[in-house]
């Protein structure tokens, strides 16, 4: 990790020599346009644009997220133009090694959000931009000691097990449970990110656990076949069930009191912050090699704020 941060710092002061004459334009480009999940990055990033006078914006992506060789041709696009930097969300952590490299060789500056790269692209970009899976995981946990008190047992459902995402995110919560509380863990079990799976799955640890306090559901697919499970069984509102994400059905879950919680990733603040932190690196500022984008727990009370309107899709 100090080697990575090493070479990219030394990146960000090679782009940096050449600031004042780097104004431009910044592309932004995602995983697939047709999602509210990154027009809302683009919405961040729009954001982070009307702060400044120097540079423009452009927002493009492929149709879906699957368009891998699409995503691959609209960054080479974007390098022939020549434009000032890049903000990505790479499809694929392999296909878009070269094309980075390529940017970086042009001395175009690369800001990573949501997806990591391979491990051959580093040195080739100057920051990261994600959630903080552990952090966030630590923020569920919190959130469900509050609601549910110190004893009891707490079900996970999880996703796929081993993918970074879900060690952060599950293993932090339960090292924090474990921790910080007297509850017993029921599972994890995993939905392999079928929200069918993951409605099954529920309704047998519902009926084998009638005396659950809390439940957390750590994806999208996953939360969602865990609140319709608790809805189907009559069990919700009746112990305390929290997300992960926020599509539509969550928030409805929220609104219904399915859910008390559900934690939502930054995707506002991974188009600001990745347009911003692109712009420093122009300015030959210096910035972190990572930067969390956070989450914000939506509820009852704050779901109709900014905060959380800027987050949900």
């Amino acid at each position: 990790m100090q080697s990575l941060k090493t070479l990219m710092m030394a990146s960000v002061f090679a782009f940096g020599a050449g600031a004042g004459v780097q104004a431009g334009e910044i592309a932004v480009i995602v995983k697939a346009t047709s999602s509210n999940f990154w027009q809302n990055v683009n919405l961040g990033a729009q954001a982070a644009i009307e702060a400044q006078s120097e540079h423009t914006l452009s927002f493009d992506g492929p149709t879906t997220e699957s368009a891998v060789a699409d995503q691959v041709n609209l960054v080479e696009n974007a390098i022939n133009r020549g434009v000032s930097g890049i903000v990505l969300a790479p499809s694929d952590p392999e296909a878009l090694v070269p094309t980075v490299r390529r940017a970086y060789e042009a001395g175009i500056p690369v800001v990573i959000v949501d997806s990591a790269l391979g491990e051959a692209a580093e040195g080739t970009y100057q920051a990261f931009l994600s959630t903080d899976n552990c952090a966030a995981g630590e923020e569920v946990a919190k959130r469900m000691i509050d609601e549910a008190g110190t004893e009891g047992k707490v079900a996970i459902m999880s996703y796929v097990a081993g993918v970074g995402s879900e060690i952060g995110r599950v293993g932090c919560f339960s090292d924090y449970i474990k921790a910080n509380s007297d509850m017993q863990i029921v599972g994890p079990f995993y939905s392999q990110s079928q929200m069918a799976n993951a409605l099954n799955q529920t309704t047998d640890i519902l009926a084998a656990n009638p005396d659950l306090v809390g439940i957390f559901g750590a994806n999208e697919p996953t939360a969602v076949g865990m609140g319709r499970a608790l809805v189907q069984s009559g069990k919700a509102g009746q112990l305390v069930a929290l997300g992960f994400d926020g599509n539509e059905d969550l928030q409805q879950f929220v609104r219904d009191g399915v859910l008390k919680a559900t934690a939502v990733q930054g995707s506002f603040a991974m188009g600001e912050m990745g347009v911003a932190t692109v712009i420093d690196v122009l300015a030959g500022k210096k910035v972190d090699s990572f930067i969390n984008t956070g989450v914000v727990m939506v509820d009852q009370d704050n779901i109709d704020t900014d905060e959380a309107q800027n987050v949900l899709y």
